[in-house]
């Protein structure tokens, strides 16, 4: 087995930048050669000539996307996709999927939110860990990222995210932390700066905080073009940068002939490289799902994203009637966004009314091509279903908007003067406003990104085949300038991140601020009860919360219950709620299902910059169960008290001294 050693000072140079676009450098034949992939949505595989220059794209599954997956709530389900995704890295010989991104929705408008899970760093920490586990349990790597702090497109290679260490910690860096917890091959810093200083080159924070106090001994590598000096990255434990750059063997060169860096930082990092590649050549992996197969479970896990928003007078699900279809934005659904995370799709997609039609042969779904028949027809119908899109979304730029087409405004304008049984159906990757025409439409489904499988997923859903149970995994403002955050750009080149940890539903719920919709929203055909909260404690600052959900309806369903924790009286700005649990749950009709979810130290801790430190203040807790962030069911408050020498002195301690 090579390592650092048996290279000549020249190779091992070379192994710290990409042979080209994708591949890593042979070492003049000594090392075996890796190939990586974009693939949070499936493989993006890139076909090269012996050049490395692109020829082509490979046809791949087009999975849900990450937001999709968030959504569902489902750690199988993100598992399962995971494990969907490896078996085309495994069948076309890839080694690492460059994914996936767990970084924070802080604002609606950055345009790969899609590719991301949530504005909530426990629920991205959770199904990030399921996603890293599908993929690696099946002997392909992963590459978490974007490490740090990087929460939007625009100037992304310029711009400084100015953040303050207690908000880092505790919302921008948790959800990293959780991840790291299923050992992902490697981890992928972002482009932008944190505090004044490029993630490539932040000794501390891809040293002190990521190696040293998250533990993590794989492969830092950069983002595709996110170094700017080869040596000042080696300095701060970046082993790799891709793809291949010119400069970088001459900076490296010129640093170690002045002794800027030396034979051992080289070697620690040519050794991880040297690992990783070893790694992912001693893999034991085959194909388990077959083309078809793969899609069957695209379409599954698409289901179980899809979150239905309103449905006033049970309009859905749909069944034995007239229903006239209208694609605003045209017959193909958008199921993904662009950049690195588009999937060539490796399907030929059936038209929606087709499906629905598939699935409920006794209704009647007719599509409409031009605009004229539709505001003459819509009357003659039992409803009428819209398709559209949202501002489309992708990476390198941000969004300017969160509504749908004009076009389908127009179109719900006009067909709710004639029918009020408007079914609406949006697809997109990120917050949407509605408050223009929400009130037109009798019910709302929000889609998602998902992958290939989505209309057969949403023909499932609509004609009652399958209840709806996702859930919003980030907050809908009631319209963009309510939003918590629009970003805050000061001079081209800082983006304050002056609401601190006030993201997303954390400033909605804090400040009693109106919403379009809530973090952790979505309807479901069925009706849930909750009851019966009980808090049994284990240790000082560990509890199990159990709780009875009972499905009163005559639909099995499954429901997304979910655990906050709210300290009453805190001595620092806390935020009024934090999601700390979850559950979803199977429950078939009539019958009720016992939750037991556990709090530990992180479920009450806020990281105490004095201290350096996460701390856990003795005081009274109130814990609460609900169906989202607005509407909890069970409540019941705890007291923490810890031994006095883990606490810091009160007030009480100081009077009359």
């Amino acid at each position: 087995m090579i390592t650092a050693k048996d290279l000549t000072l020249e190779e091992k140079f070379l192994l710290l930048t990409g042979r080209d676009m994708w591949r890593l450098t042979n070492a003049n034949g000594k090392l075996p050669e890796i190939f990586m992939c974009d693939g949070p949505s499936g493989l993006r595989m890139e076909i090269l000539d012996e050049n490395g220059e692109k020829t082509g794209t490979i046809p791949a599954t087009a999975m849900p996307t990450i937001s999709q997956l968030a959504n569902s709530w489902n750690r199988e389900t993100v598992y399962l996709n995971g494990k969907t995704i490896a078996d085309e890295y495994v069948e076309h010989g890839a080694h690492i999927n460059l994914a996936p991104g767990v970084n924070i929705k802080r604002s609606p408008l950055c345009g790969r939110n899609f590719e991301y899970f949530s504005e909530d760093p426990y629920l991205a920490g959770a199904l990030s860990y399921e996603y890293i586990k599908g993929v690696q349990d099946k002997g392909i790597g992963t590459s978490l990222k974007h490490f740090c702090a990087n929460n939007k497109e625009s100037y992304r290679v310029s711009a400084s995210s100015e953040v303050d260490e207690r908000t880092l910690r505790e919302i921008y860096l948790t959800p990293f932390e959780m991840a790291l917890k299923a050992k992902p091959w490697t981890v992928m810093c972002s482009y932008n700066l944190i505090n004044g200083v490029y993630a490539s080159e932040n000794k501390k924070l891809l040293k002190k905080v990521l190696r040293d106090e998250f533990g993590f001994n794989g492969v830092i590598m950069s983002d595709w073009g996110a170094v700017g000096n080869r040596y000042k990255a080696l300095k701060a434990t970046l082993d790799l940068q891709m793809p291949y750059h010119r400069c970088a063997l001459p900076e490296l060169k010129d640093a170690y002939e002045k002794g800027l860096i030396t034979d051992e930082e080289i070697d620690y990092c040519v050794n991880n490289i040297i690992d990783l590649i070893y790694k992912c050549h001693s893999q034991n992996t085959k194909v388990e799902y077959t083309k078809e197969q793969r899609h069957q479970n695209a379409v599954e896990i698409a289901k179980e994203g899809v979150v239905m928003l309103k449905n006033d007078n049970d309009l859905l699900p749909i069944k034995g009637k007239k229903v006239m279809v209208v694609t605003a934005d045209g017959p193909i659904p958008r199921i993904g966004g662009t950049g690195s995370a588009n999937v060539s799709a490796d399907f030929k997609f059936i038209k929606l009314c087709d499906l629905l039609q598939e699935k409920d042969p006794t209704g009647s779904y007719n599509p409409v091509y031009t605009l004229n028949p539709i505001y003459t027809q819509c009357a003659e119908v039992d409803a009428v279903l819209i398709t559209c899109f949202a501002e489309a979304e992708g990476e390198a730029y941000d969004r300017t908007s969160l509504q749908i087409s004009k076009f389908a405004i127009e179109c719900i304008e006009e067909i709710s003067k004639h029918n009020k049984n408007i079914i609406l159906l949006v697809y997109a990757g990120s917050a949407i406003e509605t408050g223009d025409w929400i009130d037109k439409v009798s019910s709302l489904i929000y889609c998602g990104y998902g992958g290939e499988g989505i209309d057969q997923a949403l023909a499932s859903i609509i004609t009652g085949e399958v209840s709806p149970s996702g859930k919003l995994a980030e907050t809908f403002p009631v319209s963009l300038d309510q939003a918590s955050c629009k970003f805050n750009q000061i001079n081209g080149f800082l983006e304050d991140y002056s609401e601190k940890l006030m993201v997303g539903y954390r400033y909605y719920d804090t400040y009693n601020k109106q919403v379009g919709f809530p973090f952790g929203y979505g309807l479901s055909y069925a009706k849930f009860e909750y009851s019966d909260m009980q808090i049994k404690k284990l240790g000082d600052t560990d509890f199990e919360v159990s709780y009875t959900i009972t499905n009163t309806s005559k639909v099995d369903a499954k429901e997304v219950s979910q655990l906050y924790v709210k300290h009453i009286l805190p001595r620092v700005i806390r935020p009024e709620k934090e999601l700390k649990g979850f559950s979803k749950d199977l429950i078939k009709a009539g019958e009720s299902k016992r939750i037991t979810l556990k709090l530990d130290f992180r479920s009450f801790a806020y990281y105490n910059v004095s201290l350096d430190a996460w701390h856990v203040e003795n005081a009274t807790y109130e814990i609460m169960v609900g169906a989202s962030s607005r509407d909890i069911k069970l409540t019941q408050k705890i007291k923490i008290e810890r031994a006095d020498e883990t606490q810091n002195s009160t007030y009480t301690h100081i009077i009359g001294s």
